[in-house]
């Protein structure tokens, strides 16, 4: 046990911190994949759930919305709790999803079961709060940052996954397969994860939770059904004006209530703040490459500068920037280490922005779109890797998975906003082929282009976040540890 003066709560050190990180980067990984796994299905989802293309869409939208709503909830959970049974929450749901999704082929049931996989990624936010209590100071930002990429690992590496479990096996295989990985997850966040002391002692906010959760429904469904709804139907319109007025009673009852479900004080700090909204361009630039690559490779030559690739074959040429992001979380991390995570950040946008620049030029075969890909993968890994440090720095150890659960949640704007922004782009700049419309390649070279700007906006953004202290709230001065015998 260890004891931290700060917050007057002990803390205790992992037996094996090695294997603590391993499990818990493993974890998001798999978490990461829920999201991707089913993509090789959504051409065929209204065959397979005998439904209208609409109504399919809703299995891919749920996920979005729970994940949306349960990430800074229960990362404020585990912060009143003690994050190790909010984890093994989160797997259960996660596995109990998967295998409703796995034994039905029936629209509602399939929905519920990807809306419990969506309970899943507070593994990311909760994973963090545990390093951060659990393993020694100066292994703490180079794990958090492995954490943290996870998130991309995965879905990088998901996509040639899942096209080819779905090729060769019943698409019922892909959500045993999700199963599996939870339950995995589940025994080993049991027998690893040591049992973390609740950081605060303040109660659930159960108005604050309602209210986020409308707020959050209500923008998250206007920004993912907006291009199918019309951006001014009535529908949208609607959605956006009440998350809006939602927003603005949550901020007010935030404020007035003892134990916000999320601090605004804490959140609106400039420090905070400028790292959040830095954080949602970050995501908007890398999901975008996750719209513009697949497409361009699985094009038909017979366009004029589609790569003709098989969906499997699109997906391992994309595979590289899984292992480019991992690769990445370490070395940012020792740059970290010594110029700070706001350099670390700032470097990882340029390199982003970088990347799409030359990447206007790299759409010629599937060679330049994996080096392209790869490119834009390292800096996201450098901007991944050095946002829980940020924040960390920023808030107190009492509010880690929360904080860390609204970062998460950031991100997922930004990807959710890419989603619209760059479909509509390439569905607005198409071309005629086969009688149908396809994106063209001016669409791509734009998407391109949208993309390199958020990424820039990200570093301008980045550039006016206060340069944190050399020691973070989040460090431990090792020689306060002493090493647990057991879990």
């Amino acid at each position: 046990m260890c004891h931290d003066a700060r917050v007057g709560r002990h803390c205790v050190r992992a037996a094996h911190p090695g294997v603590l990180i391993a499990v818990l980067a493993a974890a998001g990984i798999s978490v990461s994949l829920m999201q991707t796994l089913i993509i090789p299905l959504v051409p065929e989802l209204p065959v397979l759930l005998n439904t209208s293309p609409a109504d399919a869409s809703w299995a891919i939208t749920v996920t979005l919305l729970t994940a949306a709503v349960t990430t800074p909830v229960f990362g404020r959970l585990g912060d009143l709790f003690g994050p190790k049974p909010i984890l093994m929450v989160c797997a259960g749901a996660l596995t109990i999803g998967s295998l409703v999704a796995a034994t039905t082929s029936s629209l509602v049931p399939f929905i519920v079961g990807r809306g419990l996989q969506g309970l899943g990624i507070p593994i990311i936010p909760l994973a963090i709060s545990v390093l951060r209590a659990s393993i020694p100071a100066e292994r703490v930002g180079s794990a958090m940052g492995l954490i943290s990429a996870s998130l991309g690992v995965g879905g990088a590496l998901g996509l040639p996954l899942a096209a080819l479990i779905a090729e060769r096996f019943n698409w019922h295989t892909l959500f045993w397969f999700a199963a599996g990985l939870g339950a995995c997850s589940l025994l080993l966040f049991f027998v690893v994860v040591p049992r973390v002391p609740a950081r605060s002692t303040d109660r659930l906010d159960p108005l604050g939770t309602v209210l986020l959760t409308v707020g959050l429904v209500s923008l998250l469904l206007a920004i993912s059904k907006g291009s199918a709804w019309g951006w001014l139907s009535t529908t949208t319109l609607a959605l956006l004006a009440a998350s809006a007025v939602v927003f603005v009673l949550f901020a007010s009852w935030q404020f007035r209530t003892a134990s916000p479900v999320v601090d605004l004080r804490t959140t609106l700090k400039r420090p905070v703040l400028t790292t959040n909204v830095a954080s949602v361009a970050i995501g908007f630039a890398m999901f975008a490459m996750s719209l513009i690559g697949p497409q361009i490779l699985e094009l038909p030559t017979q366009t004029g500068f589609g790569l003709g690739q098989s969906m499997l074959h699109a997906g391992l040429w994309m595979a590289p920037g899984g292992l480019a992001m991992m690769i990445a979380a370490p070395i940012a991390a020792r740059v970290a280490s010594t110029h700070g995570p706001k350099v670390t950040f700032v470097v990882g946008g340029l390199m982003i922005t970088g990347a799409y620049g030359a990447g206007f030029f790299l759409l010629n075969n599937p060679v330049q779109v994996m080096v392209f890909n790869a490119l834009i993968s390292l800096g996201v890994g450098f901007a991944y890797a050095s946002m829980p440090a940020l924040i960390n720095a920023a808030v107190p150890v009492s509010e880690t998975a929360a904080a860390n659960g609204v970062n998460a949640l950031a991100r997922s704007l930004g990807t959710s906003m890419s989603s619209a922004v760059i479909g509509a782009v390439l569905s607005t700049m198409t071309m005629p082929f086969a009688g149908h419309s396809v994106p063209s390649l001016d669409g791509f070279r734009a998407a391109v282009l949208v993309a390199a700007a958020a990424a820039g906006m990200a570093v301008v953004i980045a550039l006016t976040i206060p340069t944190p202290p050399a020691q973070t709230v989040s460090e431990l001065p090792p020689r306060t540890w002493t090493r647990r015998t057991r879990l």
